[in-house]
Formats: structure tokens, C-alpha cells, sequence
């Protein structure tokens, strides 16, 4: 240990510092992206917090990849790759300094899972906080609360490109969609996934109740003093979780895993949920499945008016009173497990006693269970058949859809669907089906999400005329007909029935929501000959990260782990 101390001596530790608990503050930053760059001034807020408590802060800094900003680019590889790759991080600090406890922060989409995951792997003294949503975009006159926001950007694009939005409405798109940091917010509170994180944080026990819809920042684009007030009262949090020795695993439990599912429906939380939970359940050692996480959901109805599905964005979802206020109602309804202990030292059921009923004539957010939004079974679904022998997972959002059957328009990758979406003389039209392959966790590599190819879709006008169905993912901005984690994915090796791969051009791919079916209307035999025949597809040449995360990724079906 000589040798230790006189590392640390080297940064101004003294001789008293050296009986203080070590924190390891996990930070994912850059100061290129509006999701995570205020999350280094709430670490240094909570080092100088728990610096004052009698600790050592141990700043753990890590990468942060921007959907946003790599959406459409061969960089949008690396945001799902990322995820492994800042728990990785995290955890690598963590477990090589020795630290005694961990307060992780995030900000979009995979940090914010990444940030549950390392505490989860170590089984640490930790809480985790969410750094916030941005301010809503400015709306459009006449618009009422319909904010912009950078789901309208995309689907913008695909309106301009087919003469629907002039290039001055494009351009108030751009400049007014996000004025500030914090995740990617405005109408889509929920439905975004750093936002969708962010409740299944609050859920899970491991963040503080209402930190999830509490905004990064003021309407000035200054720091939310309510954001710095929740940077307290996660180290008061983690210090009493200390003192009583209440390790992640302890909270994250079957049960929790349940209730974080719970809320994912009642908000019409993000499909990329589906991955993130699975992977967050391994990581604490909980068997816990994708038929675990739509059972979970089945019976949960859509309760929070948020957009897309709804009217309200993430300021009146907080007015509202938040998530905690989602979860009253679920809790009041028996649709959440109320003894599950949580980072306050409390059950979830304790934690809810105080939150107060709506007050009448309030606007009506969060919607009671006896009179939702929309009645459970009409969010997140789980399909498997012929064209998804493992899994498929489509999110309704509230939409009243039985089937949908059409002709399949087969791209080989999102490049070349986006392309033909745009082109004037598009060969997608109501009615066909966008089948895009090789977009999947090995394929890819990194699963990059659809949104470009699906807002352009929605901008065209052609959201619930024309499903894309794919071994990619979805930004929980998508909405219109989206089927992903098409699983086995097209890149799958192996004997294993890719279906997805021998599909062609006017094969007819039929979609049956109520029979929780995803099939290819293709006879057998013909199927077999196309896989007898089906080539190997050459592989672009990776290295390092890609490289790496290829060979290592499983299945979208149990989470796109490594």
C-alpha cells in the first residue's frame, strides 16, 4: 500500500484521506452533444458533496455517442457497441481502484443503461441519476402545445424531399427542434428512450423518485437548479445506502425488473427498452426474458398523454408530478410490487404514500387505470413466426391495428431503403412492406436504429400505410408501423433459420398484431431451395471497437449483450 499512498499523495491526498470511502462518480461526457454535456458539472457538484460527507470522489470518465448526431452515418455502429463499452469502463475504474460505492450519471440513450448496468455487474453500494430532459422545442404558430423536436426534424426531411414542407420550414425545424442540453425531450418525454431510461431508473429503485422528468436545464439553457438539488439528494442517498450496506443486486430484483416494465407501458416508453432491460437483467444475475418483459406489460394500459401517442411533453409530465405520479396509479391498481426496496432506504410503496392525487381541473397527464389512454395490450408486442423464429417487437403506442399484409420491398441495407424512400419516383408506396436486413447486432455491425428510413416514411405520409419491418432498432422518436430486432438477424452464421435473409421483392410478409405473428408467406420448399442457395455476404473490414463487438454480440432476443 506504501506505493498506493504515495500515488495518491501525488494529487493531494494526506494522510486522513486515506481511511475515506472511495466513490467512483461514473461520467460519460463530451462537449459535442446536448445529452451529456452538463453531466461533468454534476460530477464535480457531487466530488465537492461527497468530498464535504468525509469520501474520496473517483472520477470515472467515459465516452458518450449522440443518436442524434450520428443518425444515418456509419458512427450510429458504434452507439449500441457503446453501451458495453462505458459499463466496461465504469466498472474498470471502479474495480481497479478498490472504490467502495458508486454514484453513476447519464444523459442519453446508452449511458443511461450502461450507467445501471456497471453498478449492477460489480453488485455495488450505488445510485444512479439521470441528468435530464432538454427544454421542448419551439412550437410551430397555431400549434398549440406540439412542440418540435428532433423526431419532426427527421420526419421533416422526408416531407421537404417530396415537396410536402417548403425549405424554410425544414430550417425552423433544425434551429428551433433543440434549444438547449439535456436528452432529447419536447412532446416524446416518454417515448424517447434516454427519457424511457430514465423512468426504468426511477423504477427500478435505483434513481430518486422524480429525477427522471426534471429538465437539464432552465429555459435560458443555464444548469436546473432542481437538477443540482437531485445531485444531493443522490449522495445523501448513497451514503445512507452505505451505512445500511444495500448492494444494486438487493434492489434489482425480479420483482423491480417488473415494475420497470410496469412503467415502460404505462408511459409508451422506447422498444430499445426491450434491450436494455434484458441486458440489465443479466448483468444482475436475474433470469429475466423478452416473453418476461411482454408478460410483464400485457396487462399495463397506456397511461401518460405524451407524444408521439399523445398531447403533453416532459414540463407537464413533471407538473404532473412525474413518474412517481405514474406509479401511484399503478400501485393503486395492483399493478406494481410495492415491496421492493429502493435507493431511499424505503419500499416503492413507502416511497409513493405521499405523492398526492391530480388536483381537479388539473390537466390530465397521467391518466387513471380505470380510464387510460389506451387500454393495456396496445403498446409493445412480441411477434415470433416464420419470418422471426425468436423474436420480433413492434410497438402500437395506442394504435388499433389487427393485421397488416402486403408485398415486401427488400433493401440490403439502411443506406439504400432511405434512398428509395426519398427518391421522387420512390418504389415504396401504400401498401408494401420496407423489409431492411443486415442492419442487426453482428450484421451492422452494432444495430443502428431505423429512424431515418422510418420518420421519412412518416413524412411522406405513409406511417400507417406502410410498415418497415427490420433486424435493426427503432429511436423512440419511430412511430407508424415499426416491427424491429427482427431476430435471428440476416448476418446470423450458423444453422440457424434467418429468414429474414431469403426474403425478395414481392414476397408477401404478414403481420397479425393479435396473433402476436410475424410471418413470410412462402412455401417451404421454396424457402428451402433460397436458403440452399443463399451466398455468403461479404464483410465490410472492421477493426478495433466493431471489430470486437461482432464477434462477441449475441442475439437482439436476449438483449444485443457481449
Amino acid at each position: 500500500m506504501t506505493c498506493a499512498r504515495s500515488n495518491f499523495r501525488a494529487v493531494g491526498w494526506r494522510a486522513h484521506d486515506f481511511r475515506k470511502p472511495i466513490v467512483t462518480i461514473g461520467v460519460p461526457f463530451t462537449n459535442i452533444m446536448p445529452c451529456n454535456d452538463r453531466t461533468l458539472e454534476l460530477a464535480n457538484a457531487a466530488a465537492a458533496l461527497l468530498e464535504a460527507r468525509g469520501c474520496k470522489p473517483l472520477l470515472a470518465m467515459c465516452p458518450a455517442i449522440s443518436d442524434g448526431i450520428t443518425q444515418g452515418s456509419s458512427g450510429m455502429r458504434y452507439s449500441l457497441a457503446s453501451r458495453e463499452l462505458i459499463a466496461d469502463g465504469m466498472e474498470t475504474m471502479h474495480e481497479g481502484y478498490g472504490a467502495d460505492a458508486m454514484l453513476t450519471l447519464s444523459g442519453c440513450d446508452k449511458t443511461v443503461p450502461a450507467a445501471l448496468m456497471a453498478p449492477a455487474r460489480c453488485d455495488a453500494v450505488a445510485v444512479s441519476l439521470f441528468g435530464g430532459a432538454a427544454q421542448p422545442g419551439a412550437p410551430k404558430p397555431g400549434a398549440g402545445r406540439r412542440c418540435a423536436d428532433p423526431g419532426k426534424v427527421m420526419e421533416g426531411i422526408g416531407a421537404y424531399g417530396h415537396g410536402l414542407i417548403d425549405v424554410e420550414e425544414l430550417h425552423r425545424l433544425e434551429c428551433t427542434s433543440l434549444p438547449g442540453s439535456g436528452s432529447c425531450s419536447a412532446m416524446r418525454a416518454a417515448a424517447f428512450t434516454a427519457c424511457t431510461m430514465g423512468a426504468i431508473t426511477e423504477a427500478l429503485g435505483l434513481g430518486p423518485p422524480g429525477s427522471a422528468t426534471s429538465t437539464a436545464t432552465t429555459p435560458s439553457n443555464a444548469t436546473n437548479p432542481e437538477k443540482l438539488a437531485e445531485v444531493a439528494t443522490a449522495v445523501d442517498m448513497l451514503l445512507g445506502l452505505m451505512k445500511s450496506k444495500v448492494t444494486a443486486r438487493r434492489i434489482l430484483t425480479r420483482e423491480a425488473f417488473e415494475n420497470a416494465v410496469a412503467v415502460v407501458y404505462a408511459v409508451g416508453g422506447s422498444t430499445n427498452s426491450v434491450l436494455h432491460v434484458l441486458a440489465l437483467a443479466r448483468e444482475a444475475d436475474v433470469e429475466f426474458s423478452i416473453d418476461d418483459f411482454c408478460a410483464a406489460g400485457a396487462g399495463v394500459p397506456i397511461l401518460a398523454d405524451v407524444s408521439p401517442h399523445g398531447s403533453y411533453h416532459t414540463k407537464h409530465l413533471h407538473a404532473a408530478g412525474g413518474i412517481p405520479a405514474v406509479m401511484r396509479e399503478l400501485l393503486g391498481a395492483g399493478l406494481l410490487h410495492g415491496g421492493c426496496l429502493t435507493c431511499t432506504g424505503k419500499t416503492v410503496a413507502e416511497n409513493l404514500a405521499d405523492v398526492p392525487a391530480p388536483a381537479p381541473g388539473a390537466p390530465p397527464v397521467v391518466r387513471p387505470v380505470a380510464a387510460p389512454f389506451a387500454p393495456a395490450g396496445n403498446h409493445i408486442v412480441c411477434l415470433r413466426g416464420s419470418l422471426a423464429s425468436e423474436s420480433a417487437v413492434m410497438k402500437l403506442s395506442g394504435k388499433d391495428i389487427d393485421a397488416f399484409r402486403g408485398p415486401a420491398r427488400v433493401f440490403d441495407s439502411e443506406k439504400d431503403a432511405y434512398a428509395a424512400i426519398m427518391a421522387r419516383d420512390s418504389p415504396v408506396v401504400a401498401g408494401v412492406v420496407v423489409v431492411i436486413r443486415y442492419e442487426g447486432p453482428k450484421g451492422a455491425p452494432g444495430m443502428p436504429e431505423m429512424l431515418s428510413p422510418g420518420a421519412a416514411l412518416v413524412g411522406r405520409g405513409l406511417g400507417p400505410r406502410c410498415p418497415l419491418v427490420t433486424d435493426g432498432r427503432f429511436s423512440g422518436a419511430s412511430h407508424g408501423l415499426m416491427v424491429g430486432h427482427v431476430s435471428p438477424e440476416a448476418a446470423r452464421g450458423g444453422t440457424v433459420q434467418r429468414t429474414i435473409a431469403l426474403v425478395e421483392d414481392g414476397d408477401v410478409v404478414v403481420i397479425d398484431v393479435k396473433g402476436l405473428r410475424l410471418d413470410l408467406d412462402v412455401p417451404a420448399d421454396v424457402l428451402a431451395a433460397r436458403r440452399a442457395a443463399l451466398a455468403a455476404r461479404p464483410r465490410p473490414k472492421l477493426v478495433g471497437t466493431l471489430r470486437k463487438y461482432a464477434a462477441l454480440v449475441q442475439s437482439a432476443h436476449v438483449g444485443a449483450t457481449t
